[in-house]
């Protein structure tokens, strides 16, 4: 029983709140207006029937005094005809009176209208006794007066005591019908107040049926379609016939909703053109560009983070950043990250060593990005840069700045110490002892001279500088270049070999930068080759053309039979300042050489190439345009990276 009554409540209590607040307010009116209606009617009814009790109290008081003053004397001669004659006309002159009996002291009815005592022993055959109130006074002189309800309405019960000589006889008993005109008062009264009730509450029915389809129905669904709108659903559109300001008001929300629903495509269109050139913009920058949000979601990831981060087969835009980054990232920049998102620090740099997915240093540098108004932050920035080379190449500067210096303070210290010993101790000795120390402060003066020629030299060809290219004889190129080496080759006991195509045609070149190159090239195949070894230098023209306007080119090979390159070595030879440190290098140089030769190559829009095996020997080769009769061009080619150098 407790369940249902607490279904039924929340039953009630569901179908309460889905009415709108005009319909609770129109219920509560019309519950009031029923409940005032109601008891101003009650209070109606109830006046008029106690005034009708009253009447009626007092009209059967009368009325039954005046009956017993006239039967008391017959009742006391025991002239019951008389008395029933009396009674009997009495009964019949008025229409007020319902019933009479007439009772002995001991309350024995022996006479009554509309039955009487013969007609009561003949048919029911029993003896009825009158029914006095418990309060009657029994023999008291004033009557008593009662009320009780039948259906034909309240019927007023008078006893008189019949009194004679103030001997007591009986009582008369005297029911006096309701008055009819109260009584018609009192039910027209009461249908009227029915009446208004339910015409109260057909009205109010009527009412919210018409409210509901002319003004609730048309306000709800402007209301759902504000509620779509808000939601940024523009196509919401109100189907209602309606005139009136209700068909204006459905109106003007159907051409608002068209217009915001161009102002939108307008504003994608927009904001994907700008989103395009924004993605343009970042795919083409050289560092690595991650935008996040406040929830560390990725919103925009540039190509080269892709690469760095090894994202070029993950989706990562709309899931975590930290999700996706290798784990010595994410342990570095997490906590920096959620305090730039709460407002903590506005900025960051961390430089970070990838084992994955290639070894690399990269630099990350973190930055808020904030509002128009610079109040709140909208996400966060992160560039990431690649600076493996730099690092290579400050590792590479420290190298060279320590080689040099070592090249630098022995030649520098050894010409010292000889000219020292020249000048306390020169009489002291002998001529060949001076010329020993001559010939060996001339040494070490050439020593620094090639140095410093070789930081010059290449300072140079990285300066930009103009050079003029124009025919070149190979073949005069390689003879000067061998006559300069033939002594040094000859004195370390290592055999130069020329095979010189005949009839090589000229080549595009500068000869000045090209007997560098033969130069450096032939000088370091003798530095690494031992005695008894080979160091050949070919030229020759090869048999296929790059296309039918051009000849075919020139290629130059430089090969020994030195102790090589080793196969992690190749890749970084012609890096500035690098040098091969291992068992078998113990020979001096800068490590600038290689690295002249490939800014000159390039200079020649060409490239070097090599082939090497540790303890076999090394070969070096490259092309060269051949000279077509025109006009001396001067070329000025912007730097080309160490990584552009093909190795096979």
């Amino acid at each position: 029983m407790l369940s249902l009554f607490k279904t039924i409540r929340h039953a009630i209590a569901t179908w309460w709140s889905e009415f709108t607040l005009q319909t609770k307010l129109l219920a509560v009116a019309t519950m009031v207006v029923s409940l005032v209606m109601s008891g101003l009617t009650f209070w109606a009814v109830n006046t008029i029937q106690q005034d009708a009790r009253m009447n009626d109290t007092r009209f059967g008081r009368d009325l039954g005094l005046l009956l017993a003053a006239n039967v008391a004397p017959l009742v006391a001669d025991n002239n019951l005809t008389e008395v029933a004659q009396f009674s009997q006309r009495f009964y019949s002159s008025t229409s007020s009176v319902r019933y009479m009996l007439y009772a002995d002291e001991n309350g024995e009815i022996f006479f009554g209208i509309p039955f009487w005592e013969a007609e009561v022993e003949n048919s029911l055959t029993i003896k009825r006794r009158i029914q006095l109130p418990e309060d009657y006074p029994g023999d008291g002189e004033k009557p008593m007066v009662r009320q009780h309800t039948t259906p034909d309405g309240t019927v007023t019960d008078v006893f008189i005591p019949l009194i004679v000589n103030k001997k007591y006889l009986g009582v008369l008993a005297i029911g006096i019908n309701p008055n009819q005109t109260a009584v018609i008062s009192t039910n027209f009264t009461r249908d009227v107040t029915i009446a208004v009730f339910i015409t109260i509450w057909v009205m109010v029915i009527l009412a919210g049926v018409i409210n509901a389809l002319t003004i609730t129905k048309p306000i709800k669904e402007l209301l759902v379609g504000v509620k779509q709108i808000a939601t940024g659903n523009f196509k919401q559109r109100i189907d209602l016939p309606l005139g009136g300001e209700l068909g204006e008001l459905i109106l003007s929300f159907n051409e608002m909703a068209e217009r915001l629903e161009r102002y939108e495509e307008q504003n994608i269109e927009e904001l994907t053109a700008e989103k395009a050139k924004l993605q343009t913009l970042v795919s083409t920058i050289a560092d690595g560009a991650v935008l996040i949000d406040n929830n560390m979601q990725v919103i925009l990831a540039n190509p080269t983070a892709e690469r760095i981060f090894g994202w070029e087969n993950a989706d990562v835009e709309g899931n975590n950043l930290l999700h996706h980054l290798p784990l010595s990232v994410q342990m570095e920049i997490a906590s920096p990250l959620y305090e730039m998102a709460a407002g903590k620090c506005e900025s960051a740099e961390f430089r970070i060593f990838l084992n994955q997915p290639t070894p690399r240093t990269i630099r990350i540098l973190l930055t808020t990005v904030l509002n128009v108004q610079r109040e709140s932050i909208k996400g966060i920035a992160i560039t990431v840069q690649d600076i493996t080379r730099e690092v290579e190449l400050n590792e590479a500067k420290s190298q060279f700045i320590s080689n040099v210096s070592h090249e630098l303070r022995t030649p520098l210290f050894n010409i010292k110490t000889y000219i020292e010993t020249l000048h306390d101790y020169g009489e002291d000795l002998a001529l060949k002892e001076r010329k020993e120390f001559l010939q060996t402060v001339n040494h070490e003066t050439d020593r620094l001279t090639r140095l410093v020629n070789d930081v010059l030299d290449l300072s140079k060809l990285e300066s930009g500088r103009n050079y003029s290219f124009d025919g070149v004889d190979l073949a005069q190129a390689i003879e000067q270049t061998l006559r300069t080496y033939q002594l040094n080759a000859k004195d370390k006991g290592v055999e130069l070999i020329q095979e010189v195509a005949p009839n090589l045609p000229l080549v595009m070149g500068n000869y000045d930068l090209l007997v560098q190159v033969f130069g450096n090239l032939i000088g370091n195949a003798l530095k690494f080759t031992k005695a008894g070894g080979k160091v050949a230098i070919r030229a020759y023209q090869l048999d296929f053309k790059p296309s039918h306007t051009q000849s075919a080119p020139v290629r130059i090979e430089i090969s020994d039979t030195g102790i090589g390159i080793a196969t992690e070595d190749q890749h970084s030879i012609f890096e500035r300042f690098f040098r091969v440190e291992n068992r078998v290098h113990t020979l001096e140089g800068t490590g600038l050489g290689l690295s002249i030769v490939r800014n000159i190559i390039d200079r020649h829009r060409s490239k070097v190439h090599l082939v090497s095996e540790v303890g076999i020997g090394t070969t070096f080769w490259f092309d060269l345009a051949t000279f077509e009769e025109k006009a001396p061009a001067i070329l000025i080619e912007p730097i080309v990276e160490a990584s552009k150098i093909t190795t096979v």
